[in-house]
């Protein structure tokens, strides 16, 4: 029966795979693609489905599943079904043909996050079979534009204010049960993401009256960038701070660190010493205690032998929760002013709160994880450097989760939006179960 319903399992997600949604504002699926997806997912969910409001928002879809008891608060399970672009070279197997080789499904979105909406559904899908009716209302989400400026979540999280509908719990995609999550740390653990880093696209531009290159001054256009992000890279900009979920993740995580571990088991006692330690612990670490930025685009110039009289670079800063997303830009803008830069907001996210760690929607989470996903040795908060659609669903909830149950390593971890995203088969059964077991006891 385990054989018959893996298997079953495989094809089904694997036909979820083939259907290119790519998000893209260049070059993006066509809309027919979106149509054929739903009316897949309704072919591979039909009880879920029979059970279920639906209601659609140019694209993206809420759906709810009535409960028996009306007193109580509703909860939400979100999955966004867009993709990203499959583009580059080094994929082992086409990135739309779902292979399935090495114990794996191959594919752009086998982790970010069909799977997830997979999980979901065919979760809610064998409840509602059995006759399965919830203990309170159960609505799901799934966008169609995740991955660009998550329009349909927005959209929805409003219509939700309007109608006066709060969640007690909403549980997103974000953090995995990851092997090895920060350098040392041997094990299996679950990274609960209890808030995310808000985002912005910033444009810094240096001007000149320009000139012909045989004769060029001194801190031409180019040159005043360079500095600046030289700068930027070797200095403090911005203020660091353990946060109290990040000191709760390195204490969770201190056994198993070793001789690390000694001193990370204190890491709520030593908060200050360890804003120097952390990034020696890797990027990754260092992100988790600072507001990042990192230049991404460039352009200018006229001519090989012209002096730009105008230049600029694109910046992608993660705002950290304690600095916050005001006091981030004015920090930076105040390092390009002394290099005669001007600074201007290309786009900001909408700025997330932090979930407690102690409260009733993490402490689900941890213990459906730890019931049904073998092998995994802790559960741990932590905060997402990344962005989710969970953001917008703070106007209608106190309590916003984001994970998927899904084991990966580093490898896997480095093909989400890269080259070999990739699934193993081994993680399906388990993260059914652990949906079915969160809608069987919110």
């Amino acid at each position: 029966m385990g054989e018959d319903r893996q298997t079953k399992y495989i094809e089904d997600f694997r036909r979820m795979i083939q259907l290119e949604t790519i998000s893209d504002p260049e070059n993006g699926s066509p809309a027919e693609n979106f149509v054929k997806f739903h009316e897949l997912m309704w072919e591979l969910f039909p009880h879920i489905r029979n059970a279920c409001e639906l209601r659609e928002f140019n694209g993206s879809l809420l759906l709810k599943w009535k409960g028996s008891d009306d007193l109580r608060l509703p909860v939400l399970f979100m999955n966004h079904h867009d993709v990203v672009p499959a583009k580059g070279d080094g994929w082992k197997y086409p990135p739309f043909d779902a292979v399935v080789a090495d114990g794996r499904i191959w594919g752009r979105g086998t982790l970010d996050d069909k799977s997830g909406l997979w999980a979901m559904f065919q979760a809610a899908e064998e409840l509602a079979a059995s006759g399965y009716v919830p203990s309170r209302d159960i609505y799901f989400e799934t966008a169609c534009n995740e991955e660009t400026l998550g329009a349909g979540a927005d959209e929805i999280s409003k219509w939700l204010l309007d109608q006066g509908i709060r969640f007690e719990m909403v549980f997103d995609e974000g953090g995995e049960i990851v092997i090895e999550p920060l350098s040392g740390a041997k094990g299996t653990f679950a990274m609960i993401g209890v808030g995310e880093k808000s985002t912005v696209q910033l444009r810094f531009t240096a001007r000149s009256n320009g000139g012909h290159a045989s004769a060029p001054g001194k801190d031409t256009p180019l040159v005043r960038l360079g500095k600046f992000m030289t700068y930027v890279e070797n200095h403090k900009v911005f203020e660091t701070k353990v946060p109290e979920p990040i000191q709760e993740m390195l204490m969770r995580l201190a056994p198993y660190m070793g001789q690390a571990g000694k001193l990370l088991s204190r890491a709520d006692k030593l908060a200050k010493p360890l804003e120097k330690i952390m990034p020696l612990l890797g990027a990754t670490a260092k992100s988790l205690i600072s507001t990042t930025i990192a230049f991404t685009m460039m352009g200018g110039g006229e001519a090989v032998n012209v002096i730009p009289r105008e230049a600029w670079i694109i910046g992608d800063m993660r705002c950290s929760h304690h600095q916050g997303m005001n006091a981030s830009i004015e920090r930076i803008t105040k390092v390009a002013s002394k290099f005669g830069l001007e600074v201007e907001i290309v786009d900001a996210s909408v700025e997330s709160r932090m979930t407690d760690y102690k409260g009733k929607a993490f402490r689900l989470v941890e213990e459906a994880v730890m019931a049904t996903v073998p092998g995994v040795d802790a559960c741990t908060p932590y905060v997402m450097t990344g962005g989710s659609d969970a953001r917008f669903f703070d106007r209608v909830c106190d309590q916003c989760i984001r994970f998927l149950p899904f084991i990966i390593d580093s490898e896997q971890m480095d093909s989400i939006h890269g080259i070999n995203e990739c699934l193993d088969i081994s993680t399906m059964i388990p993260a059914v179960e652990y949906y079915k077991y969160m809608m069987q006891h919110v």
